[in-house]
């Protein structure tokens, strides 16, 4: 009798530790689009929840300069950086990795440590790049997607916005490789995107949302923590926070899901 009660404990012990195992991670919910009928225009919206370990993923915090060249950018940004500080915050305090990605602006952290220590990580070859083509944007951004008049591009950034913290522990890069590098270092399975612009850098850095899907990392947007460069003078002719969400919709159809910041702080408590 005592024999089959230790049994019985020890496989009841099991069970527990193989459900304990599969509860294990933070559980988010994400949000992407399928095609149901190939060749159609109709697409559907899917939600599912994504489990990840914090402990195994990054946030990249993508251009969010100083100062941009566009007005309306620049007062938009400002009201980002409000909302995104609170996040890194929570993120980086659950073990979550953070880096900073201002582009073109590595020369003003040159004697940074958090630049210096994702320089010095050992080299790690990427992947064959999966072949992946997408159609072009939802929305014309070919005049540089201003939507405040007479501004003219130019470069007006020198260092990331002053009301982000870069904490000690964090790292500073615009490079791909050196992201990659940090990636297998730290055996980062999942990266989280934030900052601007949605339907530019957000997509075509060499860290962005392209490189390293191709890479086959797997990539989250944080849709409510980002913005489209767009003007609504321009094609489709829609509201500029319409235009956010035509990108939006076009990354989780072409090349990752999104997910709002709330649920990922809720999801690392």
């Amino acid at each position: 009798m005592r024999l089959k009660i230790a049994l019985f404990i020890s496989l009841l012990g099991g069970v527990v530790l193989a459900a304990v195992s599969q509860q294990e991670g933070a559980v988010l919910p994400v949000r992407s689009r399928v095609q149901l009928f190939h060749g159609s225009e109709e697409w559907s919206e899917v939600n599912s929840n994504y489990r990840f370990d914090p402990a195994k993923s990054a946030l990249i915090v993508c251009d969010m300069w100083d100062k941009h060249w566009c007005s309306g950018a620049n007062g938009r940004v400002a009201e980002l950086v409000k909302r995104l500080e609170p996040v890194l915050e929570s993120a980086r305090r659950k073990g979550i990795v953070i880096v900073h990605a201002p582009s073109e602006t590595m020369d003003y952290y040159a004697s940074a440590p958090q630049r210096l220590r994702i320089m010095n990580l050992p080299f790690a070859t990427p992947p064959k790049e999966l072949n992946l083509v997408a159609p072009p944007l939802p929305i014309d951004d070919s005049t540089g997607g201003c939507d405040t008049p007479n501004e003219k591009e130019h470069r007006a950034w020198k260092c990331e916005n002053a009301g982000l913290r870069i904490a000690p522990e964090d790292y500073i890069s615009d490079k791909g490789q050196e992201i990659y590098n940090l990636l297998r270092v730290r055996g980062i399975e999942t990266v989280f995107y934030t900052g601007v612009h949605a339907n530019m850098c957000i997509l075509n850095r060499p860290f962005a949302i392209r490189q390293m899907t191709k890479w086959g990392v797997r990539c989250i947007l944080l849709r409510d923590l980002t913005d489209a460069m767009y003007n609504p003078g321009d094609a489709p002719h829609v509201s500029h926070e319409r235009g956010t969400e035509l990108v939006v919709e076009y990354i989780e159809k072409y090349w990752s899901p999104t997910a709002v910041s709330e649920d990922l702080v809720r999801a690392v408590k």
